[in-house]
């Protein structure tokens, strides 16, 4: 479980009664993309004949370009999370990053399933005994991503749900 019990009025769209505007919005969904990216290596190295995980990653930045309507993209995101269910480690995560990033689309803070999938998964390639400190610098690697736009929001996102996240924020 990834998303708090309480929806953040801060990722719920204007139009829907919140406060997100749709630029910020699409920033989040490109930094999502940006971090399951980093790791599609780690599934595609598994699994190189399916394409399920990198389609959500591309879904969802031509929803954030305009290019594809919402429900694409989420489609897109729940066949990348499906092309995981049948995997372990570092695979599994990858793919998962990929479809938490495809349905950013539809529920913007799933943001941050993105970006803890993605940590899981190096956290899950790493020798033994070196999974944390590999976390630690994904974690620093994914703010360093993050536009000046959004970096409090999703700073303090991950403050707000690093506990159901694992805590793989504390970098």
């Amino acid at each position: 479980m990834i998303l708090p019990k309480v929806r953040d009025p801060r990722f719920v769209t204007l139009r829907r009664g919140g406060s997100l505007t749709d630029s910020d919005h699409r920033l989040l969904a490109l930094w999502a993309a940006s971090c399951a990216d980093h790791v599609l290596a780690l599934f595609e190295s598994v699994q190189p004949e399916d394409p399920r995980p990198r389609e959500a990653i591309e879904h969802v930045r031509a929803w954030a370009g305009g290019e594809v309507k919402m429900m694409r993209a989420r489609a897109a995101g729940g066949h990348a999370m499906g092309a995981a269910r049948d995997l372990r480690g570092a695979a599994r995560h990858a793919a998962y990053a990929a479809g938490q990033a495809g349905v950013v689309a539809h529920v913007a803070a799933h943001e941050l399933g993105a970006a803890a999938y993605a940590i899981k998964a190096v956290r899950a390639a790493a020798p033994a005994g070196e999974g944390d400190a590999a976390g630690r610098i994904e974690c620093r690697w994914q703010r360093d991503q993050l536009p000046e736009a959004i970096r409090e929001l999703v700073l303090d996102d991950q403050r707000l749900r690093n506990d159901i996240c694992w805590s793989v924020f504390d970098c």
